[in-house]
């Protein structure tokens, strides 16, 4: 069951939507648009984190009040999905998932990165290559297991047949299609929404486009959302068993 679900990741890596342009890394080739815009998502990131924790107070102004306020949401997420014996632990996991994810979305909804012109391919949001998606999901799936596991040890494994053993192959089955739904949920979202921007503005490129790109950072905050959510309840339920 695990290689064909390993099969199916390796067949969807091989997607394309689009042009890329391609680098070799240790005789692997990747998407260099996908790399140079997570570099970038990676950097804004970085320098909100340190221009926002520079001068703390303990009245909060400004910019300390709004990460504060960004880390009692993920906290909050984390809480409510993992339960609060475990939750600080996973915060971290949680927030970063959230954070990187919003980012990219709010980059694709705010930047007509298609128009920009380059000799082979075409700049994009990361999240809207199905490469990083699925690897997002899959680091979701390993954060599950490895809570699971480093809880109950080898029990962890006994959920598969309960309430009865008849039940193994869908339980085998609900757990390895957790992340092809949390991939193909996310990288389709946020492809259809720079899409349908990118060919309004080619035809409209004034007024109409602007609702759409409001709506578009509505639903990327939403997506960002949805996957640090189902992240969490993944963990909490491999915390908490059947």
């Amino acid at each position: 069951m695990s290689i064909f679900v390993l099969n199916n990741f390796f067949e969807i890596a091989n997607v394309e939507i689009g042009q890329h342009f391609y680098w070799n890394l240790a005789g692997f080739e990747v998407h260099g648009q996908v790399l140079i815009n997570s570099w970038i998502v990676f950097a804004l990131i970085v320098i909100l984190a340190l221009t926002t924790t520079q001068d703390l107070k303990k009245i909060p102004e400004d910019g300390q009040n709004f990460i504060e306020s960004v880390t009692e949401f993920v906290s909050d997420i984390a809480k409510t999905q993992i339960g609060e014996e475990e939750y600080l632990k996973w915060v971290p996991y949680i927030g970063t998932m959230f954070l990187f994810i919003f980012v990219s979305n709010w980059s694709g909804a705010l930047i007509p990165w298609k128009f920009i012109e380059l000799p082979n391919g075409e700049l994009g949001a990361p999240t809207n290559d199905i490469n990083t998606t699925a690897g997002l999901a899959i680091l979701t799936s390993i954060a599950y297991f490895f809570a699971g596991i480093s809880k109950k040890g080898l029990n962890y494994f006994v959920k598969y047949v309960q309430p009865t053993p008849i039940l193994l192959p869908i339980n085998v089955l609900e757990d390895f299609t957790k992340p092809l739904s949390l991939t193909f949920r996310l990288f389709g979202n946020i492809l259809a929404d720079e899409l349908v921007v990118a060919v309004l503005i080619s035809l409209v490129p004034l007024v109409i486009p602007v609702p759409l790109i409001l709506l578009g950072l509505f639903t990327s905050a939403i997506q960002a959302l949805i996957f640090a959510t189902l992240s969490g309840a993944y963990i909490g339920e491999a915390l908490e068993g059947h």
